[in-house]
């Protein structure tokens, strides 16, 4: 029953916040309240003229901004006017001591909210047992929905807004050089406010992601029940793996075994066909029931054939819950009005199109064919479509090991508040941790030692963390490859070769998941410009945006046409426009790396942790001296030629 009622929820939510969009009076459709501009600007004046003429821009913008997130509700006309003439702290010594009241405060609603959300999402997280309708609908409860419209209710949110008003990405960019950390700090707070979204909303969206999340957790191939043409096994019984995360990672592995390897990816690599294409049979998720050829689609029971229905458009209709949950916002966002542009100049403060530009530059790069040939001379045949996981520039290639049961792939959730903890999850057999586990556990400890540091020691609770989760990926990229050389296994390469093995598996990385980032981006321009479609209007459409960007991209460097493999991707699902992040995280990794290769490790990275959360560029800035580019990566690669055979 679970499979059923818990996408009711979803429905019944998205239902409810798209009858509010549709409220009506008598037939007509109700106005949203809107401050005059008039009235907007006799404020604005009067107040000037009570400061004499004082802090002119930010009473502007903080006035300004108030109107436009002033709602019937709050007040009339009087009272938006009353409340700004009232509330405007133009001493500031008094303005930076109401900030730390306030900054206390946040710290407080936002950690305890935190600790609520990852004790109540244990059950999802952990393996403690079955899960069931009461762990997936109190786990995609939100504790901080209500928060905001609580704030607004009470005027404190308009306080902060008139107070400290926030700033457009393009505006902090151009002045980013002139702040100080204090106006940093300010800016950050009022960037807590710029859109005013119903909790319903909110909760919506929280419960959409949280099924989707659900799905993807439980999605699990029972490995040693797949067969070959001659009814061959290739895998030990009891392996289970999760798609995409394992199922990439098996096939990363099967480079190192020469005698079945390549049986083995080609076998996982239909078995990604099928998930992408939505015609897996359903009876071989998360389930050992039948024997499956992957490669003719059939399965048999004790030897004989039997028939399965394919998987209903499942994995599609989780990312038409989260548009749709997502973009019934969109009407709550005058700067940012699409989801789309919410991902990207909002939230990672990069625009799309300025990242669009900087994967294209990079995958369209001459280096990437060198590169390709560099691979295949390696591996002594053609590329397949598979060998975008190629992992044989790394000294880990030749480690090989099983993946047990667990739920989920493994994450790091940080604390928002002094005095709580990071959390890090991991999967570890009943036998004990393999290498995939520990691999993936080193780059969470990435995240938590960010998390930390970036919490307990930075001067601005605002500026607590890094830019965007690009910046949090690619420090965990860095933990993550010195992970032998935690365990006293680093092999002891000449310096040359290391680096130029290091730019290459940099490359091969970033190209990989680059072509990923862009088919999730260009789907959900798709669902903006088809908003009314079918979970298998989706899939198609998302089947030929992935073969588009292949042909384009890919095809010229692999010999091979029409794969569908950069949709395989399970974040396409439960983790909206993320994947953006990591190509992003790779050029930094590696621009960072190049860096910090003749200074100590954990000085130069606590004291580039310890600039919080300012914009991308300026960050990068004052990290390395330059803003993010592709090219440093490309010149290690040009370098790397020369050396590597």
């Amino acid at each position: 029953m679970k499979k059923i009622l818990f996408p009711l929820i979803v429905l019944a939510m998205l239902a409810f916040v798209s009858c509010k969009d549709s409220d009506k009076n008598n037939g007509a459709v109700v106005a949203e309240f809107r401050i005059p501009q008039n009235d907007i600007e006799r404020t604005v004046r009067s107040l000037k003229e009570f400061c004499n003429g004082q802090e002119s821009d930010r009473i502007e913008k903080g006035v300004t901004q108030v109107a436009a997130l002033w709602q019937e509700q709050d007040g009339s006309l009087d009272d938006f006017y009353d409340f700004c003439m009232t509330n405007f702290v133009l001493d500031s010594a008094k303005r930076f001591e109401t900030y730390k009241k306030i900054e206390r405060d946040l710290e407080i609603l936002y950690g305890y909210g935190n600790t609520m959300t990852i004790k109540l999402m244990e059950p999802l997280h952990l393996d403690m047992g079955e899960v069931d309708f009461v762990d997936e609908a109190m786990g995609a409860y939100s504790t901080t929905a209500h928060i905001a419209d609580d704030l607004f209710a009470n005027k404190m949110a308009f306080y902060i807004v008139l107070n400290f008003p926030s700033y457009s990405l393009a505006e902090k960019n151009a002045l980013c050089d002139k702040w100080t950390r204090q106006d940093w700090a300010y800016a950050r707070l009022g960037d807590k406010f710029t859109s005013r979204i119903p909790a319903e909303y909110e909760q919506a969206a929280n419960v959409a992601m949280t099924n989707a999340d659900n799905y993807i957790s439980s999605y699990n191939i029972y490995m040693g029940n797949l067969v070959d043409n001659n009814g061959q096994t290739l895998f030990p019984k009891d392996m289970k793996l999760i798609s995409h995360w394992n199922l990439r990672d098996e096939l990363k592995s099967d480079y190192s075994d020469s005698e079945h390897g390549l049986e083995k990816q080609q076998m996982i690599y239909d078995v990604m066909l099928h998930i992408v294409n939505q015609d897996i049979p359903q009876d071989v998720i998360n389930s050992d029931k039948y024997q499956w050829n992957p490669r003719t689609n059939k399965l048999y029971k004790d030897g004989a054939e039997v028939s399965s229905p394919a998987e209903p458009y499942t994995r599609y209709e989780h990312i038409l819950y989260n548009f749709k949950a997502l973009s019934a916002m969109d009407k709550f966002n005058s700067v940012y009005p699409t989801y789309i542009e919410r991902a990207f100049d909002e939230t990672m403060e990069l625009t799309q199109d300025e990242v669009e530009k900087l994967f294209i530059d990079f995958i369209s790069a001459p280096e990437i064919a060198q590169v390709g040939q560099l691979v295949s001379s390696r591996l002594g045949r053609p590329l397949q479509p598979y060998d975008i996981w190629y992992n044989g520039f790394t000294a880990r290639n030749d480690m090989n090991d099983s993946v047990d049961p667990a739920r989920g792939a493994g994450h790091a959730w940080g604390s928002e508040m002094k005095g709580d903890v990071a959390h890090l999850r991991t999967r570890i057999a009943k036998s004990g941790m393999d290498y995939k586990g520990y691999n993936i556990a080193v780059h969470e400890l990435g995240h938590c030692v960010e998390q930390t540091i970036t919490l307990y020691d930075i001067d601005y609770y605002m500026l607590k963390g890094i830019p965007n989760t690009a910046f949090t990926e690619a420090v965990a990229f860095m933990f993550q490859g010195r992970d032998l050389k935690l365990l006293g296994q680093a092999k002891g390469d000449a310096s040359e070769e290391k680096e130029a093995m290091a730019a290459l598996e940099n490359c091969w990385s970033a190209y990989e998941i680059m072509g990923v980032s862009l088919v999730d981006l260009y789907t959900w321009r798709w669902m903006y410009e088809n908003q009314d479609a079918n979970a298998q209007e989706l899939r198609d459409a998302v089947v030929s945006i992935a073969k588009d960007v292949w042909n384009k991209y890919y095809a010229p460097v692999f010999g091979v046409k029409d794969s569908p493999i950069l949709a395989i991707y399970s974040h396409m699902i439960d983790s909206p426009l993320y994947l953006a992040n990591y190509p992003v995280g790779h050029l930094i990794d590696y621009q960072i790396e190049t860096y910090m290769a003749d200074k100590p490790f954990s000085e130069e990275l606590t004291r580039m942790l310890l600039q919080g959360s300012i914009t991308p560029q300026a960050w990068m800035k004052g990290a390395v001296g330059s803003e993010i580019s592709g090219e440093p990566t490309l010149a290690g690669v040009r370098k790397a030629l020369t050396v590597v055979k």
